[in-house]
């Protein structure tokens, strides 16, 4: 299934916008090919789709080229435009799907037509039809969301920010790419943090993409660069500060309250000064869990799943796998307590073992559970950034949720 996702994926209505963009290419609009949704549509249509659509993104564009440059920089031109000619109409709350007939159809042409999603008038404006459902899976696919054709409540949030908004997000990220676009090299890691995303690119092309779970907005994941310098296969998991102080301890005073300790249910030690601590020896309502260390063995329950990525960073944050596979499926994947959980982390360990190891060797060390910590050859440089609006080279133009309200324009940007 996953094959024919990606041979189906939206590019997205696009402006040709570039250097190789004939005379007045920005008024002309294209369209792309066109990912398929749920071939049915209604109340209970099989929600499959968004979790497989989700969790095993399209390769596309790297996002850090610098190729990215000039179509971003000819993507604020255009949203220069479309402010100064009055913005975007707002788009009712009012659900809709492929065979509707509502007034609010009708403002929603308008709103894809605005932004160039759709082309043409209809009609009949208020009946929602294929060409609105093939505008409205390119909405989704570049704001994010899985391209379902279904307006629901976040696509009509992703719909309403403003005209404005999106503009004032395509010049934050121009600095921010321009900035990043100077110092990537030709082999890196990049996990954008709004988009919930890892990319491993080699010689200016995506070689793998994966779906990725990044902090919650009150943990949030930390911008950084740094290196990865080697693979720890079904690791031990130390518990980093924030889990023990925000999740553990709450978790043990509760526990203990009802006579049952939070170290025995989840298999997890505690350590004083090298030494193993008795679980039942530990007052969960004192200051001492603070001063102890704790660790889960390696197995089916251990959050790390069957591998951990190390880079050094001040946070105590890296990457990992993990064995709660739905979370991937999401379209809101801002769910961990600061590190970022990979989809399909396999392939990335393999192509960051290039020279060294095999993709049948790191499956045979996830299926035999062996612990085994192998240091990189080559170190790979990885990038933790923040980039919640840019444009690719065919010209679509791409936005993400600014989930730690770094853009400057309030909430709004984020409430999808």
């Amino acid at each position: 299934m996953r094959g024919e996702l990606v041979a189906a994926l939206v590019a997205g209505t696009v402006l040709l916008i570039g250097a190789a963009a004939p005379a007045g290419a920005q008024d002309f609009l294209r369209f792309g090919p066109v990912g398929e949704g749920p071939a049915q549509y209604n109340a209970g249509y099989d929600r499959s789709f968004i979790r497989e659509w989700q969790a095993n993104p399209p390769k596309g564009y790297p996002t850090l080229s610098k190729a990215n440059l000039a179509p971003t920089k000819a993507a604020i031109a255009r949203y220069e435009e479309i402010v100064a000619t009055g913005g975007f109409p707002l788009v009712p709350e009012v659900e809709l799907e492929p065979g509707a007939t509502d007034p609010a159809v009708a403002v929603l042409r308008r709103r894809l037509m605005r932004s160039g999603d759709l082309t043409g008038d209809s009609s009949y404006p208020d009946h929602f039809g294929s060409d609105l459902d093939t505008a409205v899976k390119r909405f989704q696919a570049s704001n994010g969301l899985a391209p379902t054709g279904i307006v629901d409540k976040r696509t009509i949030a992703a719909l309403n920010v403003p005209s404005e908004v999106r503009l004032t997000q395509l010049k934050t990220n121009l600095t921010r790419l321009t900035d990043l676009a100077k110092i990537v090299g030709k082999r890196y890691v990049l996990v954008n943090i709004p988009a919930a995303q890892v990319e491993a690119v080699e010689t200016n092309a995506v070689v793998s993409r994966h779906s990725g779970v990044v902090g919650k907005p009150d943990r949030p994941t930390p911008l950084l660069r740094s290196t990865i310098t080697d693979l720890a296969f079904n690791p031990m998991w130390t518990l980093p500060p924030t889990v023990i102080k925000e999740d553990l301890i709450p978790k043990g005073r509760d526990m203990q309250q009802k006579g049952e300790s939070v170290l025995v249910k989840f298999g997890i030690d505690a350590y004083e000064g090298g030494k193993k601590v008795a679980p039942e020896s530990i007052d969960w309502a004192s200051g001492r869990p603070t001063q102890l260390s704790y660790r889960q063995a390696p197995g089916k329950d251990n959050p790390l799943g069957f591998l951990k990525i190390n880079f050094a960073n001040s946070s105590s944050v890296y990457m990992h796998d993990s064995p709660k596979e739905s979370l991937f499926g999401r379209n809101f994947r801002a769910a961990s307590s600061g590190c970022v959980r990979v989809q399909n982390i396999e392939q990335l360990a393999a192509w960051l073992l290039t020279g060294q190891g095999t993709a049948e060797q790191v499956e045979h060390l996830k299926e035999s559970g062996q612990t085994k910590t192998v240091r990189l050859r080559k170190p790979v440089t990885l990038y933790f950034a923040y980039v919640t609006a840019w444009a690719t080279p065919d010209g679509v133009i791409q936005f993400r949720p600014d989930v730690y309200l770094k853009d400057g324009v309030g909430e709004i940007a984020a409430a999808y």
